[in-house]
């Protein structure tokens, strides 16, 4: 092994787990305003976890909540295990998301403001674990999304602009 690779490997492994990302929900990013994130770990089953690992997972309806001081992810698909027997879970279940108490408070209290929802943005492995980042959002109204596209399109053609003006 020649000591380039030798150092990019060490630095590697200093740098702690790897994230390695299952399913992102790009409609909540269209769809709300994010003002605030959090990391939370998920309660799953054997075939769930094997279903994640061939990437069969999708966020897009999903939503979660605070009920009893714990916080759920409810309609979020994970896709059956295609080699799972008796013991195979249902896609749509709802599911335990594991945060500290404090977090879970905080996130309950502005939760119940009007206009806020509790939103799935990405779901993926920290190391062995599965993780899932929350998002709490406010709705976006239609020009506001339509606002979001204009700037995105602008962003776009800037950018192409001064690739052409390079390249001259």
């Amino acid at each position: 092994m020649s000591a380039k690779k030798a150092a990019s490997t060490k630095a590697a492994a200093n740098q702690g787990p790897q994230k390695k990302l299952i399913a992102s929900n790009k409609r909540a990013l269209h769809d709300y305003f994010i003002d605030d994130t959090w990391e939370a770990g998920i309660v799953l089953t054997g075939t769930e976890v094997k279903s994640l690992r061939d990437r069969g997972a999708s966020l897009v309806d999903g939503y979660c909540y605070v009920d009893g001081g714990e916080v759920w992810m409810d309609n979020a698909h994970i896709a059956p295990y295609v080699k799972g027997t008796w013991t195979n879970h249902a896609a749509r279940r709802k599911r335990k998301l594991l945060m500290h108490k404090q977090e879970i408070v905080k996130l309950a209290s502005k939760s119940r403001e009007k206009g806020y929802t509790i939103v799935p943005l990405e779901m993926y492995f920290l190391g062995s674990h599965a993780k899932v980042k929350i998002g709490l959002a406010r709705g976006k109204k239609e020009w506001d999304k339509r606002q979001t596209l204009r700037e995105k399109q602008d962003m776009r053609e800037a950018q192409r602009a001064m690739r052409h003006r390079e390249l001259a």
